[in-house]
């Protein structure tokens, strides 16, 4: 019998035999053994030479069998799809169809990056008004910095002098920035970049030109949302290099 230490890293092969033929009754310890010798599962080791199977090993053996029993995949379709979930790759989510192999996984939604409709959204009733002593403080710098932001067209007052939310988190973000000592002059190529976006969608979006201003609008914030998820998907892309 393996030692205490390693039953609790896994299991032998009996009691995992036991939970498999609930669902598989003709599944033997030789048709186990089989699969081990192909590959397809490879289950660790003792000092004495025991087999340890850890969770991921019986799921794994859970889905060579399901593809078996299931799609009738032969080894080397099992063999590729087993290579694509090591790979990162999920399930496919229709288990229906017999040649669903598995696929990238879903987006995930970046609660950091706005929607379309947040885009669109114009503000609130109580939309917040400050003056640049206010946003200075929100942006927890001076107002020496804000004058620099706005002399590089970072930020911008209405024309009463007050700056809006949208302002705001231009504000908090050039602040923060500045504590790692970007300067103002060098927040001018992020405007400038995003001038750019902003003039690209418009240009992709200039046959739309005889739809309603509202029609217009929405397809503008869908495009300029997907431009924000493409930024920060090639940040993070560079980053990871």
């Amino acid at each position: 019998m393996p030692p205490t230490s390693a039953r609790r890293r896994g299991r032998s092969i009996g009691p995992v035999l036991t939970e498999l033929q609930v669902e598989f009754p003709d599944l033997t310890v030789s048709k186990v053994r089989f699969l081990e010798s192909e590959g397809l599962v490879t289950p660790a080791r003792t000092a004495a030479g025991y087999r340890i199977y850890s969770p991921a090993d019986v799921d794994r053996l859970r889905y060579v069998l399901r593809a078996q029993r299931d799609r009738f995949w032969p080894l080397k379709v099992i063999r590729d799809a087993l290579d694509a979930l090591d790979r990162g790759l999920v399930p496919a989510a229709d288990t229906a169809v017999d040649s669903a192999l598995p696929v990238a996984p879903a987006p995930q939604t970046d609660m950091s990056i706005p929607s379309a409709a947040a885009l669109i959204a114009p503000p609130g009733a109580g939309s917040v008004r400050l003056t640049r002593a206010e946003l200075a403080t929100a942006a927890q710098t001076s107002t020496t910095d804000v004058d620099a932001w706005a002399s590089f067209g970072l930020v911008r007052a209405d024309a009463e002098g007050y700056f809006d939310e949208s302002q705001l988190a231009v504000a908090r973000a050039a602040g923060a920035l500045a504590a790692y000592g970007f300067e103002a002059r060098h927040l001018r190529s992020f405007r400038t970049a995003a001038e750019r976006e902003v003039g690209l969608v418009d240009q992709v979006l200039a046959p739309l030109a005889h739809r309603d201003d509202q029609a217009r609008a929405e397809a503008a914030a869908e495009v300029a949302h997907h431009c924000l998820v493409l930024h920060a998907a090639l940040v993070r892309a560079q980053l990871a290099r």
